[in-house]
């Protein structure tokens, strides 16, 4: 086994590395906080190492907290959606989620064992907050998101009591999110590597809407040999340094993901946002193994469901489902990057039994990226986007979808499903792909693969 010694280095955020992460812009903090009215806070629990002793430690653990609304999301619901890619895990609360289409509470992320006591803890924090919840209000199910920090944490000593929750909620704040070993991430393993709370975040242009999007993943999936960076299989080669090191073996792994974007949206048009996250997690390795749960929430901050009207109706904003292509593709960049800052962000950890868990090496990450440079340097950029007001420009795919041939469409230049980046052919005019006669108006293949 080649030994692979501690990086002592500063943690840096993938970007930063100069990882390809897709076309489109992060916006300012490259944080789903980007998302005006969403806040973000944590509370991290370290404590004690050596053998496990159940109810005692060593505790790696924590909770963390998305507050869509600037935290009035009890008095001001949103639409909300979500997604089950496989279901070995659980989000409380996200039966009512997918029936009424709303987000009506904080959104929190922990271990497995600690579900109970922070939906407990997050009913006890609105109740204070709001006392007429099961008399003149309805009652509520906190969303919680949770995954398996066995391998590192003293999981079954429930070591997260209500306190963490008010302390998670009582720090969510705008502007930059920490990640890696922070909050639920704590004692979260991804690809065998450390891994935790990672976020990014997307900025359409003008003339693709403007909107915002953003993504909080509490990422713990995956093997060593699977991972990808950037779409290079840079797990293939780590696999082979660190072969013989000790890894989590009982247990896959699972990832929760949190969408948020200030695009209007229905709750149809926010599941099929959160399907497209499921793309940004295999393009970091993930296949979805039996054991392991990848579960999607998303919310929409562009629309405001009062929980008192003197009206029977509201009105909402909605966009177009001929708009939403923009939003797909960048939700599955947020979603990649938000997967790679949890790894690179997160530290090497220590904890149950004397488990160790290793860091991503980005000094390897970066030999790696200096060999396929010139790969990079290959590809053309495409020419930048109009910058004129999406209301001012034809949108170019108007009424057009019953026109646009093989021959005719253009090529993308955008890495595809798998993350590779490669370049592309322009695709062959009419009068040269076969069977096109030149003068010809349909453009249509003759049955040709080419």
């Amino acid at each position: 086994m080649v030994q692979i010694p501690e990086e002592n280095g500063p943690r840096v955020r993938a970007r930063e590395l100069g990882l390809p992460l897709g076309r489109f812009k992060p916006g300012k903090w490259n944080a789903i906080t980007d998302v005006e009215g969403v806040l973000v806070g944590h509370s991290t629990l370290i404590q004690g190492d050596g053998p496990l002793r159940p109810g005692h430690g060593p505790v790696r653990t924590g909770v963390t907290a998305i507050l869509p609304n600037k935290g009035n999301i009890f008095m001001e619901r949103m639409t909300g959606g979500g997604f089950v890619l496989n279901g070995a895990g659980e989000v409380s609360g996200m039966t009512q989620l997918m029936e009424w289409g709303l987000i009506e509470t904080p959104i929190l992320l922990t271990n497995t064992m600690a579900v109970g006591a922070v939906s407990d803890g997050v009913a006890r924090y609105l109740v204070d907050r709001y006392p007429g919840i099961g008399d003149e209000h309805d009652v509520i199910i906190p969303v919680v998101g949770e995954c398996d920090d066995s391998w590192l944490n003293d999981i079954t000593g429930r070591h997260v009591r209500e306190e963490h929750v008010f302390e998670a909620i009582n720090n969510a704040s705008s502007g930059p999110v920490a990640e890696g070993n922070v909050g639920g991430g704590t004692g979260m393993v991804t690809c065998d590597f450390k891994g935790g709370i990672g976020t990014s975040s997307r900025k359409l242009p003008e003339v693709l809407g403007g909107y915002t999007l953003g993504v909080l993943v509490m990422s713990n999936f995956g093997k060593m040999h699977n991972l990808r960076v950037g779409g290079l299989p840079v797990g293939e080669v780590l696999a082979e340094k660190f072969k013989g090191t000790p890894k989590r073996g009982q247990t896959y792994g699972s990832i929760i993901a949190v969408v948020a974007t200030d695009a209007p949206l229905l709750s149809h048009q926010i599941n099929r946002l959160c399907k497209r996250v499921a793309l940004g997690i295999g393009r970091v390795g993930s296949y979805a193994a039996h054991g392991s749960g990848e579960i999607v929430v998303g919310f929409s901050t562009a629309n405001i469901i009062p929980r008192r009207t003197q009206k029977m109706v509201y009105k909402l904003k909605i966009l177009l489902d001929q708009r939403l292509d923009p939003l797909y593709e960048a939700v599955m960049e947020a979603t990649e990057e938000a997967i790679l800052n949890a790894m690179c962000m997160a530290s090497s950890m220590t904890g149950a039994n004397g488990n160790h868990c290793p860091a991503l090496p980005l000094n390897e990450v970066r030999r790696f990226l200096d060999a396929y440079k010139p790969i990079f340097a290959s590809v053309k950029k495409r020419p930048q986007q109009s910058s004129a007001p999406a209301a001012r420009e034809r949108p170019s795919d108007e009424d057009r979808e019953g026109e646009v041939t093989v021959s005719s469409a253009r090529p993308t230049q955008v890495r595809g499903a798998e993350g590779i980046p490669y370049p592309t052919r322009p695709a062959p005019d009419t009068a040269d792909a076969p069977g096109g006669t030149e003068g010809s108006s349909s453009g249509s293949p003759s049955g040709s693969d080419s």
